[in-house]
């Protein structure tokens, strides 16, 4: 209330500074808006006036309109996806992927800007064992051990209560088996008394060679089993599955009729969707429907040098200069080396990178949401240019990258939303290259990468290069740490082009 009372404050005072009827009506009704919680992207036409919203921030920007003088920062809320904040719960016997999908599920979110983390049970109770005796310690009759998981439940849950109360979290991810019901109902239990909404997502598998794979691909190499012969490994982790097959009870679609959930079958084989109560929730429910756990490379880079490029201009829909022409031949060269059947490309509508694909000598795939950021009436110029045509500009670009929108163009906050679909469909193939733009690179990357929005807009994305990415299921990152970064460049001299690309 008082941060309302403040933005009221600074309107008035704005009202104070400008005589200006139809401009103070509109300022009435901006007043108006944020007092109903409504007015956080307004736009006067009359004016030319936009109220944009600009993460902590609102700004009122001039473009080209009769005040020149007129600048106005007010602080608004954080942008909320969720009412309340929301528990993902998994649920699910061990190697059937949850950890997978809790680290998958957390990144996508935190890529569209929901503040999300995964609490992993599993890390606590090794924080409190130390060591992993044998699967033992996870039979059913096993007291202590069961005293033990349990206080490790409790303790990760007040850690979930800490970081939506103090760090203003609007999701967690709480990775467990939590395969009986009693575990369920006291994690429902600490979720109402707490305010917190909560959607199970329950993994079922009973294909033998994908829990085989499973096995050997994620849990032979997880910290319970660091120097321990692979095929004793193996015999105790099934022994431990089987432990847990004797309380586990899935969820009942007759009993759990009224919670809501999604069951994944056999790695997205069929799904199940039970009484979705929010967006955030439908969102998930689309994400976890796209993903998929078949080996692949994804191959991304920029289109070759332009003529614009070479001039140190932004934007603009220019063809490809001579050695942007030799980046796409060698670029075929190279893709044609890797001896990929089934390669998608996807291109985005614009020359550069049209032409670029074109020297492939394959089909392709046109994408507009590929195209690379509008930089509205900053188009085709210079960054000397926009710092000597719009200085005000220039300064607020520099002080939040992320969120700063160019007038009448778009921000990186903007481009993420519009890059969503895209994600979904790669999320959905197999092997596929993207030839794209810097700006357009900087989001995918930041995606699969885990980068914050903070990150996101300084990652190195130069041109004449390819990232070849190769997803894993576990460790700290989703992809492996043979990200491999080819240089294709044509040339033996470096231009003082070269050592100052201009960046997005």
């Amino acid at each position: 209330m008082a941060a309302m009372t403040q933005r009221v404050k600074n309107l008035k005072g704005l009202q104070n500074k400008i005589s200006n009827k139809t401009f103070m009506q509109e300022v009435n009704l901006l007043m108006y808006g944020f007092q109903q919680g409504t007015a956080i992207l307004y736009f006067s036409t009359d004016l030319e006036f936009q109220w944009i919203s600009v993460g902590l921030q609102v700004q009122l920007r001039k473009c080209n309109t009769l005040f020149p003088s007129v600048f106005l920062c007010i602080t608004a809320s954080v942008p909320q996806f969720t009412n309340s904040p929301t528990m993902i719960v998994m649920v699910g016997l061990p190697a059937r992927g949850k950890t997978y999908i809790s680290k998958k599920l957390t990144r996508y979110l935190n890529w569209i800007g929901v503040t999300t983390k995964v609490f992993n049970v599993g890390q606590y109770r090794r924080d409190a064992t130390r060591s992993y005796n044998s699967y033992e310690f996870f039979r059913p009759d096993n007291i202590e051990a069961m005293n033990i998981r349990k206080a490790c439940a409790l303790a990760a849950l007040k850690d979930v209560c800490d970081y939506f109360t103090r760090d203003q979290g609007q999701v967690v991810v709480f990775d467990a088996t939590n395969t009986m019901p009693e575990r369920r109902e006291l994690i429902l239990g600490f979720a109402k008394e707490n305010g917190y909404k909560v959607f199970f997502v329950e993994s079922i598998c009973d294909d033998p060679e994908i829990i085989a794979e499973n096995i050997k691909q994620v849990k032979l190499t997880s910290p319970d089993y660091t120097n321990c012969d692979k095929e004793e490994a193996v015999a105790d982790f099934l022994k431990r599955i089987d432990c847990y097959k004797l309380t586990y009870v899935p969820l009942d679609d007759n009993k759990d009729g009224n919670l809501s959930y999604i069951k994944i079958f056999n790695v997205g084989s069929r799904y199940l969707v039970n009484h979705v109560q929010d967006h955030i929730q439908s969102r998930i429910v689309y994400y976890l429907m796209n993903i998929h756990v078949t080996p692949r490379s994804i191959y991304l880079c920029r289109h070759g040098e332009s003529e614009l490029n070479l001039v140190g201009r932004i934007g603009g829909d220019s063809g490809l200069s001579f050695r942007g022409a030799k980046f796409a031949s060698a670029l075929g060269s190279y893709m044609r080396g890797q001896s990929i059947t089934d390669l998608k490309v996807w291109t985005s509508h614009m020359k550069r990178t049209i032409q670029t694909a074109e020297a492939l000598g394959v089909q392709y795939e046109q994408w507009k949401a590929l195209n690379e950021i509008d930089a509205g009436v900053c188009e085709e110029m210079t960054y000397e240019e926009i710092q000597e045509n719009y200085p005000e500009e220039f300064a607020l670009r520099d002080q939040d990258k992320y969120r700063y929108r160019y007038p009448k163009g778009e921000s990186y906050e903007d481009l993420v939303q519009r890059l969503e679909p895209v994600i979904m469909e790669l999320e959905r193939q197999e092997n596929v290259l993207v030839i794209c733009h810097q700006a357009v690179m900087r989001c995918l990357l930041a995606y699969f990468l885990d980068k914050s929005a903070v990150e996101l807009p300084y990652l190195k994305c130069p041109l004449h290069t390819v990232l070849k990415l190769t997803p894993v299921a576990y460790g700290q990152s989703l992809f492996n740490s043979s990200l491999r970064n080819i240089h294709i460049y044509i040339s033996n001299r470096i231009s003082s082009y070269d050592r100052n690309v201009p960046s997005a």
